[in-house]
């Protein structure tokens, strides 16, 4: 154990956990490692998950127990009502944090008073080895370092707030059920209250999550794009950062031109010039995510990625499509005597 001092200002780690398995381990495993020890671990266990709990007390964090799974949303803010550090730290589950993050949070926060909250970045080693976990850790990795430093949003994956702040804005929304964007939501509104949000690109967590296709579809299009649409139009913000950056929305559209234009090549074969060209201007538009595939992973990796990469816009503008229809129809719905 390394331990070497204690933070400036006190730091809890909340963490949620359901069923965390080997990965839960690491987690905890990763915290003994730390340069700077927190005042707190606390683990929430989020529902009937014994294996969980017995993994959390052998580590010696304080167990919180809840009798049902009610999602990471109502866990962290069980979890944030018994923190007495000033700083609370949310990870997840199946994150390592390296030596020096706790270490460089504290730093940040006691150099930079009017930071209300900070968000880190996954490293760029993943944990699981299959391709689509490299992909789509290294997308998220690569999303976090060309970010804005002036952060539009906060994550519960390596995310650091303010006590005092994190409560005068109610915690995380608990409507949230599933693993969502209850942690984007809570940015929204710092932000729209004026505070402010760091993205420090050197504050690394490493991410062991093993994707598959499934749970990636399911996470993306259902846990995330369709709520974040609906977020979006809610708030009305429409900021060009992370996954909403300009090129990334012409790349959607290119993306639908392009299935267009091969559809309509059966009856017309010259449209598939039409979409050479589109393809081309996917390239472009996203040639700086080839590069940096092509630097980390090589010229086959990043050509593998390709149709996944293209597949991310077109789902995620199918999602935009469907989240935007059921926003107008929850605001044009009639509101009943009883529900005024």
């Amino acid at each position: 154990m390394l331990n070497l001092s204690t933070p400036d200002l006190p730091i809890s780690i909340i963490i949620p956990v359901y069923k965390g398995g080997q990965a839960f381990y690491d987690c905890l495993a990763s915290l003994k490692n730390s340069r700077l020890s927190p005042t707190q671990v606390i683990v929430v266990v989020d529902g009937d998950d014994p294996h969980s709990y017995k993994i959390a007390e052998s580590f010696g964090a304080r167990v919180i127990q809840l009798k049902t799974n009610q999602g990471p949303a109502v866990a962290r803010n069980r979890g944030a009502e018994v923190a007495t550090g000033e700083i609370l730290f949310f990870t997840d589950a199946d994150v390592t944090i390296h030596e020096d993050t706790l270490e460089k949070i504290d730093q940040v926060f006691a150099l930079n008073p009017h930071v209300a909250a900070l968000i880190g970045s996954y490293d760029d080693q993943p944990g699981a080895s299959n391709f689509l976990s490299q992909y789509k850790n290294l997308f998220h990795h690569y999303n976090h370092q060309i970010g804005s430093e002036e952060a539009s949003t906060f994550w519960g994956a390596c995310g650091a707030i303010r006590r005092d702040i994190f409560w005068k804005m109610g915690g995380f929304d608990e409507s949230y059920r599933r693993p969502c964007i209850e942690d984007i939501e809570l940015g929204y509104r710092l932000k729209a209250a004026g505070y402010q949000i760091r993205l420090c690109k050197d504050i690394y967590v490493k991410h062991l999550k093993r994707w598959t296709p499934y749970s990636l579809l399911r996470a993306d299009f259902f846990y995330r794009a369709l709520p974040w649409t609906e977020l979006i139009h809610r708030d009305r913000n429409f900021v060009n950062d992370l996954n909403l950056q300009w090129s990334s929305r012409l790349s959607v559209i290119f993306i639908y031109l392009l299935l267009i234009s091969l559809l309509t090549s059966f009856w017309f074969p010259p449209v598939l010039f039409l979409g050479g060209l589109l393809i081309i201007g996917l390239i472009v538009l996203n040639w700086p995510v080839y590069q940096f595939f092509l630097k980390k992973r090589g010229f086959i990796f990043t050509l593998a990625i390709l149709p996944w990469h293209w597949f991310y816009y077109f789902y995620s503008g199918l999602a935009f499509v469907i989240g935007t229809v059921k926003h107008k129809l929850k605001r044009n719905r009639p509101i009943l005597p009883n529900q005024a």
